[in-house]
């Protein structure tokens, strides 16, 4: 569940509940942004008008001082996480009725919402969201926190760069949710977390990387149909890359390694990504220089490759813009033609001709000039 915004930006919550707090400690709850097992996430406002998500726990923790404590810690190391490509936790009372944890509201779409509503991403975007969210898991693993819930519905594409969020809230739980929806946990749970042994910073790793490839075709790389069906894929099938190419699809294969003790680290991941476009720290450099170099090529705009011509002409020829375009100026084409000759026939000829030259020059101009 996102501590952020689901909702276009001119309308980024619901309206409260009868039965929703009008305040979470010093916060002014304003509406609703989302609700899951977890708990409801509110969009809250702090005493100095600054907009926060705050999120309330569905946890009995005045009876379980183990929870509470368990809780207490993977919230204390999560407010310690850089602010790199993540949504900082800001606050967190572990003694409200109910409980309640505060992080930065980052205003945007979910990278669920996007690629539902709008298909996988471009080139550009997805490198982007790859090189964003990796640095965000090696600022959160540096802290000492393991994220346990990475998924496309805990990425949100801001103005400025993707953000990962709701970082060691699943952890702080003590257990894992898995769910038979198509956007649940389990597509993205890496095997060792089937078996609850050696679950880890590597687990973050294979749920990166299944989030990526979902990016790149719209769909978890181990399928959606139901629990048991992608239980067994993740834990001996072969992932379906279709959408990936080159050594960002390289890299995705070796995070969805079967055995966590191969995948590379959330460092490591970072430093491949930017040794693709020339920006390539050297790993002895302070883990600070990789985490900021991560970040700037996450917020900045990479040149893409152009697409082979055939592709390209291919795609023109079968924009319908194009095709529009000429049937428009080929009837006009023949109407004149007949206006001034009345011969039906030359008349059909010049509206033809009209139409595939038209056609034909505008799809050579765009593929010559689109890039991909």
């Amino acid at each position: 569940m996102a501590l952020s915004s689901a909702m276009p930006p001119t309308n980024p919550s619901q309206p409260l509940m009868a039965h929703d707090p009008q305040k979470a400690g010093r916060y002014r709850l304003l509406g609703r942004l989302g609700a899951g097992g977890q708990g409801v996430v509110y969009l809250g406002e702090d005493p100095a008008g600054t907009r926060v998500a705050v999120k309330t726990i569905n946890a009995d923790l005045v009876n379980d001082p183990k929870a509470k404590a368990r809780f207490a810690k993977e919230i204390a190391a999560a407010r310690q996480v850089a602010p790199f490509c993540t949504a900082q936790v800001l606050d967190a009372d572990l003694d409200g009725e109910p409980p309640f944890v505060v992080s930065e509201f980052i205003e945007g779409r979910t990278l669920f919402q996007q690629v539902r509503d709008q298909g996988p991403l471009p080139a550009n975007n997805l490198y982007r969201l790859a090189v964003g969210t990796a640095t965000a898991l090696a600022a959160i693993h540096q802290a000492g926190v393991v994220h346990c819930d990475f998924k496309p519905d805990n990425v949100i594409l801001g103005e400025d760069g993707p953000r990962v969020i709701d970082f060691g809230i699943a952890r702080a739980y003590g257990h894992e949710t898995m769910s038979s929806g198509v956007i649940g946990t389990v597509p993205y749970m890496a095997p060792e977390r089937f078996r609850n042994v050696d679950v880890g910073p590597a687990c973050d790793i294979f749920a990166w990387a299944a989030t990526i490839a979902y990016a790149a075709a719209a769909r978890p790389p181990f399928g959606n149909d139901g629990v048991a069906a992608v239980m067994e894929r993740v834990m001996s099938g072969s992932p379906d890359l279709a959408g990936l190419n080159g050594p960002l699809r390289d890299l995705v294969t070796d995070c969805l390694a079967k055995d966590q003790r191969v995948r590379p680290t959330a460092q490591q991941v970072v430093l491949r990504l930017l040794a693709y476009t020339g920006k390539d720290p050297s790993p002895t450099q302070p883990m600070e220089t990789v985490l900021q170099a991560g970040t700037d090529a996450a917020t900045a705009v990479v040149p893409t490759a152009r697409a082979p011509w055939g592709r390209r002409l291919a795609r023109q020829l079968a924009d319908p813009r194009g095709a529009a375009l000429a049937i428009f100026l080929g009837a006009a084409g023949t109407a004149t033609t007949y206006i001034a000759s009345t011969v039906v026939t030359t008349a059909a000829v010049a509206g033809a001709a009209t139409f595939a030259v038209v056609y034909a020059v505008r799809a050579v101009a765009a593929a010559a000039l689109v890039r991909d």
